[in-house]
């Protein structure tokens, strides 16, 4: 009968294939459709999400070239400024002579420039040995500049041109100022001093101020020899800083004149895309930078909207794709449902069986079937006039082990226990069980002492095998006592195979009394009696 049902349900099986042959391909179909809809969706959207970033960053680089194209014409305005203005000054010097009426007239020049020209912070000259000879201040004052780095230069150099200094704090003013200067000659082309135009730095600073480069963004103004002039945001320890080791300047000294480029300066480890420029004329750079964060702060607000409206959209097509797919294959699963039910039903009851007649924690069988089973094997041998065996066998010092360990690892110390009590149990006839908390039961048809104690012994090895700590167990780890007993149900006085577990149980505790992690077997039918 089953394998009759195992027939009836090939035959109803192949009857499912033939039917699912036939709507398969147009369900591929509308799946494959859907999958190439989404995947063309998903690359749009990630296609214009590349589109969108390269054309942010494009528009920042414009934006940040733009910056840095006018604060360097900023700086070449106020330096031309004041290189006319020290022109002005040398002509004068060099023709009017610094007698006491030409020095009150350049004064006053000098004096009325500053007043009208914001970029300057003061104009000054000084004698060959560096003393203050006249200058734009309200009153006269002493002092001697010959230390300055603009004044070692010109007295060391023969050029006419106006020199660039390195910034430095006003002696007059305590400010820092950006000084400008050129050489005075005496009519034999010696050496007459320096006439000297002084760029308030703070007048740089308000206009870059001007520019909204973001809350991270930057500004620099510096040598090309890497002195730095000023910096936004400010800070008055960071001016005449060195930045050689720094990304940028080694750029700006690969690429030449103007460009662009993404670096993260050591000083605040902020990524920016900078733009520079050199002034024309002059050994300075500009470079203006905005934060990556902040320029792309906008697209990927844009970018995860929309992916956020393409991800809904998928999911609605997704859906609908679902519930199309659904109702071509709902004839399907109505003709497999109704042809699969005897089938599932024979199944499901075999399952039923199997878990009724199964202990849930070590997969043994329970109880119920090993008694329903000794029932029958007794039968049998009664019959035969075969001998037959039984052993049960117990943890030992099994509470103290949960207490100890816990119930997760007794229950997995029974499953184990289970594994090697099984391993000793494998002929057809035999059968393990679990035959109540940590107490296992094994039924041995059709044998007789020597070999039911070679099984015993067997299940001994394969639990020392296992090699399981038990700290409250004298042998220190997991063991098992036994009791086995062996005799022909045929010669027995009365028929009650139950009985045999009463021996067994005896014998069992009788292991447990002379020291128990031993097997204690007997022979003979008048015990069962």
């Amino acid at each position: 009968m089953h394998d009759a049902d195992h027939s009836a349900a090939g035959h109803d099986g192949q009857g499912l294939s033939a039917l699912d042959g036939q709507r398969r391909p147009l369900v591929a179909l509308a799946v494959g459709l859907l999958a190439c809809f989404c995947l063309l969706l998903g690359g749009l959207q990630g296609w214009s999400a590349w589109h969108a970033y390269e054309a942010e960053r494009e528009d920042s680089r414009v934006a940040t070239a733009n910056m840095a194209r006018a604060l360097a014409t900023h700086a070449e305005t106020s330096i031309r400024l004041g290189d006319a203005v020290l022109t002005e000054m040398v002509e004068r010097v060099e023709h009017d002579g610094l007698g006491e009426a030409a020095t009150a007239r350049l004064t006053g020049r000098l004096r009325a420039i500053t007043r009208d020209v914001g970029e300057l912070q003061g104009l000054f000259v000084y004698g060959p040995d560096g003393k203050w000879l006249t200058s734009s201040l309200p009153r006269p004052m002493q002092g001697n500049n010959f230390d300055r780095e603009y004044f070692q230069f010109h007295l060391l150099h023969d050029g006419r041109a106006t020199h660039v200094g390195v910034p430095v704090r006003s002696r007059s003013t305590g400010v820092w100022i950006l000084p400008l200067s050129r050489r005075l000659e005496a009519p034999d082309g010696s050496f007459a001093g320096v006439v000297l135009a002084t760029l308030n730095l703070a007048w740089f600073g308000r206009f870059y101020d001007s520019f909204d480069v973001g809350e991270n963004g930057t500004i620099l103004f510096a040598f090309d020899n890497g002195t730095l002039i000023y910096r936004r945001p400010f800070r008055d320890d960071q001016v005449g800083m060195d930045i050689r080791n720094g990304t940028i300047w080694q750029q700006i000294q690969r690429d030449g004149q103007a460009g662009s480029m993404v670096a993260t300066p050591r000083i605040d480890n902020v990524e920016r895309l900078y733009s520079y420029r050199h002034l024309a004329g002059y050994p300075l750079f500009v470079a203006s930078g905005q934060a990556t964060d902040e320029v792309l702060s906008g697209w990927r607000r844009t970018t995860v909207q929309t992916a956020i409206l393409g991800a809904a959209a998928m999911l609605l097509l997704a859906c609908g794709g679902v519930i199309l797919v659904r109702q071509i294959r709902v004839r399907e699963r109505l003709e497999r449902d109704l042809i699969r039910v005897g089938v599932s039903l024979r199944r499901h009851n075999a399952s039923l069986q199997n878990l009724a007649d199964s202990d849930a924690l070590t997969g043994l069988a329970n109880r119920r079937l090993f008694e329903d089973r000794l029932v029958r094997e007794y039968e049998r041998a009664r019959r035969s006039g075969a001998p037959f065996g039984l052993i049960l066998a117990d943890v030992d010092h099994f509470k103290q082990y949960n207490d100890r360990y816990g119930h997760a690892a007794g229950d997995e110390c029974l499953r184990k226990m289970a594994g090697a009590i099984e391993s000793g149990a494998r002929r057809p006839g035999d059968l393990a069980a679990r035959y109540g908390g940590e107490e296992f039961a094994i039924m041995l048809a059709d044998t007789d002492l020597t070999g039911a104690n070679a099984v015993a012994d067997t299940i001994r090895a394969a639990v020392a095998a296992l090699d399981l700590r038990h700290a409250d167990n004298p042998a220190g780890r997991v063991t098992l006592s036994m009791g086995l007993y062996v005799g022909h149900p045929a010669l027995a006085e009365r028929n009650d195979p139950l009985a045999w577990v009463d021996v067994a149980g005896r014998l069992l505790y009788e292991a447990k009394d002379a020291g128990r992690n031993r097997v204690v077997s007997r022979e003979g039918h008048e015990a069962a009696a």
